[in-house]
């Protein structure tokens, strides 16, 4: 038995369904109050040197904190969410899909006390659940500005860009926050990475194989006495016919006349 079924038998029954709803919900509830001036968002933002005052609230609060957009562009992010991660959920099952973004939630809390004195961010935990989700249903297509039909395989190439651009120019607070997210992803799929390049890798191969038998197969129209060159083997070779009606290359050929 894998370790991740032994953990599931564990564990399953503390696993909390609808995970990605209740996120939302909190998030709605936080962005709600901020928004009428009631709260303050900072107060349940990640910031390490405040856990370490005391304000140990903070390592799981972050979860709720909106993303900093407008209101139809917050909406939209949420609906996103709440799709995918219930997709996950019905895909993996409740355990394993909590675990998945529980796995997320402690690398990006871990890689955030490197850096005391800067706010962590758990846009890079959403961003995790949207690559799995674009991984598993690459032909997904969302309506952008609610109009043009883009398959998600794209959008998840540009955030993959979008990642490699953070590596290289972000600071080193934004590169480990995305690696925490990317190591996430490759916790949970790096085997079925593995595997898809391998199929492809023997896909290419057989292919390659039927070519070369179908082009066996083939007789070829011309073939020198002399040396055993064919039209199959030097599609670009010049065969002639001398005077004995023999075929010879150009560089076995006598005068003849042209094949």
């Amino acid at each position: 038995m894998s370790l991740l079924n032994r953990l599931e038998r564990a564990l399953g029954r503390f696993a909390i369904p609808n995970l990605s709803l209740y996120l939302v919900i909190g998030q709605v509830f936080f962005w709600s109050t901020s928004f009428l001036g009631f709260f303050n968002l900072e107060r349940i933002a990640l910031l390490p040197l405040a856990v370490r005052e005391g304000e140990f609230w903070r390592v799981a609060s972050f979860l709720f904190l909106p993303p900093n957009y407008g209101p139809v562009f917050i909406a939209f992010a949420w609906y996103l969410f709440w799709m995918m991660g219930s997709a996950l959920e019905g895909y993996w099952g409740v355990f394993r899909y909590n675990l998945f973004l529980f796995t997320g939630w402690a690398l990006t809390a871990v890689v955030a006390f490197l850096f005391p004195l800067s706010y962590a961010t758990n846009l890079f935990l959403a961003g995790s659940v949207f690559l799995a989700f674009a991984f598993l249903n690459p032909d997904f297509e969302l309506m952008m500005f609610f109009i043009l039909p883009v398959k998600i395989k794209w959008l998840a190439l540009i955030q993959w860009l979008g990642y490699g651009y953070a590596l290289i120019a972000g600071g080193w607070p934004t590169r480990m926050a995305t690696l925490a997210a990317i190591g996430n992803f490759l916790l949970f799929f790096s085997g079925e990475i593995v595997h898809r390049v391998k199929t492809g890798r023997r896909r290419m191969e057989h292919k390659a194989r039927a070519t070369a038998a179908r082009a066996s197969d083939r007789e070829p129209r011309h073939r020198c006495v002399v040396c055993g060159k064919t039209d199959l083997t030097h599609p670009m070779e010049d065969f002639r016919y001398g005077d004995d009606d023999r075929c010879y290359c150009s560089e076995h050929r006598g005068g003849a006349k042209s094949a």
